[in-house]
């Protein structure tokens, strides 16, 4: 439908406080006017991240597994990471992502969604890119911590998607790539965007303390 779009709804922020400096995200508390009284909200300031959903010529897309600790799982996912490098555009970020995390790179790159993770507690947005024309990087990433001992895996795509309508795997970003790029390859690839679109809410940590 052409005219269900999400409104950008602008109000006066009366204060906004950082109430907990986090190693990778903070907690920020805001009052702002409403109606015709004010809110207080407490929510993750995130710097917001990128995913890629990386898919070669036989219809198979790269899943990695590793441990998410507040689950207490290895779960299924794509490649991703935050924009947590000062003034990196998402597009270089996804692209970085893409060889720390699996060592490949890619000559095809679209916009595939565009998504808030959590939008009652989050302001973390999130851009999700369509990889294809794969080729290994010269060489491999050293990786560390959750990301030393990642699993990969090369799935067909209405495979990946049939797990989640089993709901065998549970990551939000994988869920909604998977059945992104199901879609879209069943419109022909149509609505794909331009890998370097703009983002013009584009996330970044709110500076106002």
């Amino acid at each position: 439908m052409a005219d269900l779009a999400d409104d950008p709804f602008e109000v006066t922020v009366r204060s906004s406080e950082r109430v907990y400096a986090g190693r990778v995200w903070d907690i920020r508390r805001d009052t702002f006017d409403y109606g015709t009284g004010s809110i207080s909200r407490e929510y993750v300031d995130h710097t917001g991240a990128v995913a890629v959903l990386a898919l070669d010529d036989a219809g198979r897309v790269l899943l990695i597994k590793q441990y998410r600790h507040p689950i207490g799982k290895r779960d299924w996912e794509i490649p991703a990471g935050l924009l947590d490098i000062s003034g990196e555009p998402p597009l270089v970020g996804a692209k970085r992502e893409l060889g720390e995390e699996v060592d490949l790179a890619a000559a095809t790159w679209h916009l595939l969604a565009d998504f808030a993770t959590s939008p009652g507690g989050s302001n973390e947005l999130l851009r999700v890119y369509l990889a294809r024309d794969l080729t290994p990087t010269e060489r491999p990433y050293d990786r560390s911590e959750e990301e030393v001992d990642i699993e990969k895996r090369w799935v067909d795509l209405d495979d990946a998607v049939t797990a989640v309508l089993e709901r065998t795997v549970s990551n939000a970003i994988l869920s909604l790539a998977l059945l992104a790029a199901q879609a879209s390859r069943a419109n022909g690839w149509a609505n794909l965007g331009d890998a370097d679109a703009p983002w013009p809410r584009q996330p970044g940590r709110r500076d106002r303390d």
